[in-house]
């Protein structure tokens, strides 16, 4: 599978936010939270909205996709 790269641990961090927090903040387990930071699960557009809504960012500032 192919990793992706993310600024949530970052983000979460300079917010104060734990993995628990931001998991119960867009409605997922904080198991979730901790494959994406990691870049092995690439969320979907929906989660991958709530979570850039949390951040008030938009979804690539958050996520880089490549082709």
């Amino acid at each position: 599978m192919e990793k992706f790269d993310t600024d949530l641990k970052l983000l979460r961090t300079e917010k104060n936010l734990t993995q628990d927090d931001l998991a119960r903040l867009v409605g997922v387990v904080r198991q979730t939270i901790a494959y994406i930071e990691r870049g092995d699960y690439m969320p979907s557009l929906g989660l991958a909205y709530k979570i850039a809504r949390v951040f008030e960012r938009g979804i690539e500032d958050v996520f880089k996709f490549e082709s």
